[in-house]
């Protein structure tokens, strides 16, 4: 989850280092560092901080740090506090090899612990260091510093995105992946490596993406690639060119990328519905899925796996599944699916969700469906990710470019394209051409309304500095609201630091009105569907205990019901939870600004999580 880059070429190589880590400071941002050869020897800068903390550094050393060779890495920690001494690159005793890695270490107490017994001496918490020694240690019976690395990693157990730099061989780079991404990037005399394509497409949009057991061997005109055990095979790899442009990750006048993010919904939005959508028909046309009508029609099941917000959209697809198609639907954590020993129906579809499409967790449970035989596809926004090269199959999100942490426009793209998975099951079951026509309808409608919900930004923002100060907040939704109450309370919770919780508001009464008081604001989800009686006498329980109430919803309530109504239009029923995601996202979003926080940067989390 912690951000990669090398550089090896004929530039000056910390420019470019600096530049690549800024663009990845999103996947962690808890310390940073850099590494150069001079002279056999390693010249290696890391702080504890931001990479605007690591450049101030590397200024002030300047000269020391000119070569046209070297490795950087910003970090979101997991063995270790944020320190200097934790920080990436890690090197040997010698200085000599200097490594930067994502992922975890299974065994690393067990490494220590001989690498100890063998003289060496840690001078950090990380479980990456031991793998600098283990290279160093493996160097003396290598003819390469690839087969070292391989020597090394034969004994390391657990995951990495991992890139060595040998202060002795600076015409070179070795780049190994089990588990967490790496992406190479060929340039003209020059060679760049990632871990996202962000850091690279300021320079090249031709990449190579190293699958799990392949390691490559880097230099500055050409580039190698190999199986990772120790009888290494060649894996001849072909460059392939990416539709992303350095535009794509700058700001463009927003103040943050989440801003930015949530006001390019509307387009994203208009592209995940281009080319798919048959007005003729009132279907949907996903061929992604490889699935002929007959095919579609056997599935017994659908089952949306993802984690954090992927899960919360998994939820509402299900809910549509059911809905629509009137087929058995259900969504879980990804991360729980593999241990609880699942019975896995050959006959279900199960559906993959990942805005990066390198979720560990999730792509865990991919490979667990596909050793028992299960039919998976995947729900990525990332090409060539992971899960869509696992999956070999599924709908692409089409939200462009993600990087503030807290996910607004993919999170909609998802629920949007599981809507068209809803309209096209029920369309080969027993939905009617009027009903398909209706859905059809409802999704063109989707970008205009977004429009209407963001149009009413400063509305939202007074609503939020009202009730900013608060220590904790209700989310209040029911059945197709309930997924949009879960993802709102998490929306608010990472980038606010505002404790919140999810109800279903017919819990509420068994229980959580014991919290209910004058400090105690709820939102509650009142959709004008068969559940606004029930939802407007939710309210009433609320403010009968003192209460305030923000209602969002797009219906007339009785006047006074609430403290503050957020109002957004109406497209149907089965879609309008989609429209209700939008305000939240802008009420979690001005009541961190209220608060000061970095929305782009929430503390202790980073974007893509590679880790479990």
């Amino acid at each position: 989850m912690c951000g990669i880059v090398g550089y090896i070429g004929h530039r000056e190589a910390v420019p470019v280092l600096l530049e690549g880590l800024h663009r990845l400071e999103y996947r962690g941002y808890d310390s940073a560092g850099l590494a150069v050869p001079h002279r056999g020897r390693l010249r290696v800068t890391k702080t504890q901080g931001r990479v605007q903390d690591l450049r101030d550094r590397t200024d002030a050393e300047g000269a020391r740090l000119r070569g046209n060779v070297g490795i950087a890495h910003t970090r979101w920690a997991t063995h270790g506090e944020p320190s200097d001494a934790n920080a990436h690159p890690h090197t040997d005793g010698s200085g000599r090899i200097a490594v930067v890695h994502n992922g975890i270490v299974e065994n690393a107490e067990e490494l220590r612990a001989a690498l100890t017994a063998d003289g060496v001496e840690f001078v950090s918490d990380t479980d990456t260091e031991a793998i600098a020694h283990l290279v160093a240690a493996a160097l003396d019976g290598a003819e390469t510093l690839e087969d070292a690395v391989r020597t090394a990693l034969h004994r390391v157990e657990g995951t990495y995105g991992l890139l060595v730099l040998d202060a002795r061989r600076p015409d070179e780079l070795v780049v190994a992946r089990n588990g967490s991404p790496i992406v190479l990037g060929v340039g003209d005399g020059e060679m760049f490596v990632a871990s996202d394509v962000a850091a690279l497409v300021h320079h090249t949009q031709r990449v190579v993406f190293l699958d799990d057991g392949e390691l490559a061997t880097v230099r500055a005109g050409e580039f190698r690639t190999s199986t990772l055990g120790l009888e290494a095979r060649r894996t001849d790899k072909i460059p392939t060119t990416i539709d992303m442009a350095a535009e794509d990750y700058a700001l463009g006048g927003y103040p943050d990328f989440m801003r930015k993010e949530m006001a390019e919904q509307p387009d994203a939005v208009r592209r995940a519905l281009r080319g798919r959508l048959d007005e003729r028909f009132a279907t949907a046309h996903l061929g992604g899925l490889n699935m002929d009508a007959r095919a579609l029609r056997g599935i017994s099941k659908v089952v949306f796996l993802g984690c954090g917000s992927a899960y919360y959209a998994g939820q509402l697809g299900a809910q549509l599944v059911e809905e629509l198609a009137r087929i058995p639907a259900t969504a879980e954590p990804a991360s729980e699916f593999r241990y609880r020993n699942p019975v896995v129906d050959p006959d279900a579809l199960y559906v993959a969700i990942s805005q990066s499409g390198e979720t560990l967790d999730t792509l865990a449970a991919v490979q667990e469906l596909q050793r028992k035989g299960g039919r998976v596809i995947g729900a990525v926004n990332v090409v060539g990710s992971a899960i869509a090269r696992e999956c070999g199959a599924g709908v692409f999100l089409h939200a462009g470019p993600e990087v503030s942490v807290a996910s607004t426009k993919a999170l909609t793209n998802m629920t949007v394209s599981f809507a068209m998975l809803a309209l096209l099951l029920g369309r080969v079951r027993d939905l009617s051409a009027a009903g398909g026509e209706r859905i059809v309808s409802g999704l063109r409608a989707l970008p205009d309304a977004i429009d209407a919900v963001l149009a009413a930004d400063e509305e939202i923002a007074d609503i939020a500095s009202r009730f900013a100060k608060a220590r904790s907040m209700f989310f209040i939704g029911r059945v197709r609201a309930w997924p949009v109450a879960r993802e709102g309370a998490q929306k608010l919770k990472e980038i606010s630091y505002i404790h919140a919780e999810a109800y279903q508001g017919s819990e509420l009464k068994h229980g959580p009105l014991a919290l209910i008081d004058p400090e105690m604001p709820s939102i509650v989800l009142v959709p004008g569907d068969e559940l606004l009686a029930k939802n407007i006498t939710t309210i009433e329980q609320i403010k009968a205990r003192g209460g305030p109430v923000i209602a969002v919803t797009n219906t007339d309530l009785p006047d006074g019901l609430a403290d503050a109504v957020i109002r957004v239009p109406a497209v149907c029923p089965e879609l309008d939870a989609i429209i209700l995601t939008i305000p939240l996202q802008l009420l979690a979003y001005h009541t961190a600004m209220a608060l000061g926080r970095d929305v782009d940067k929430p503390r202790n989390l980073a974007k893509s999580v590679t880790v479990e």
